[in-house]
């Protein structure tokens, strides 16, 4: 079976954090994770400071999904610091939000989000919805991981960032 990768779990709501701990425990994936905070913590994990900055212990992390409302940084900041990163690194954010709210989904996808999901209130949908996410990111070939973000591709990047541009 194919490793995703680490994967940053954004939640600030305890209650959630231990569903998502049950769910992974039920979908008995071989994943390595982490569970954080808020946002802010998520992006101090991303840029490697404080207590983030072994990545030996906190390996960068292929996907990441988030909450999106919380007090600590919410989920709109960490979407924006990901633009922001753009080139450097396109780790793919899946929404996991109680919020069905269109105005806050079209934001997220106009952020960069790769996906938005409600998140189901029943605990074996919860672990069906998880299961797929898990599925689905097994399934795709990420760009090389280095230490601190994707490899740095030389003149590859650069061949893109034309392309692209």
């Amino acid at each position: 079976m194919k490793k995703i990768g680490t994967i940053l779990f954004v939640e600030d709501d305890g209650f959630d954090q231990d569903l998502l701990k049950r769910a992974i425990l039920r979908v008995e994936a071989p994943i390595s994770y982490r569970m954080l905070n808020g946002g802010d913590e998520a992006i101090a994990y991303l840029k490697g400071e404080g207590k983030f900055a072994d990545r030996t212990e906190y390996e960068y992390p292929s996907y990441i999904a988030t909450d999106l409302k919380m007090p600590c940084g919410d989920g709109f900041a960490l979407l924006r610091f990901m633009r922001e990163l753009n080139l450097h690194a396109r780790v793919p954010v899946v929404v996991l939000s109680s919020s069905c709210d269109l105005d806050d989904v079209e934001s997220c996808y106009h952020l960069g989000a790769a996906g938005y999901l409600v998140k189901p209130h029943a605990f074996e949908d919860f672990v069906r919805v998880l299961h797929l996410l898990l599925e689905f990111w097994r399934n795709l070939e990420p760009p090389p991981i280095g230490l601190n973000g994707f490899k740095d591709l030389g003149d590859q990047r650069r061949k893109l960032r034309q392309e692209i541009y």
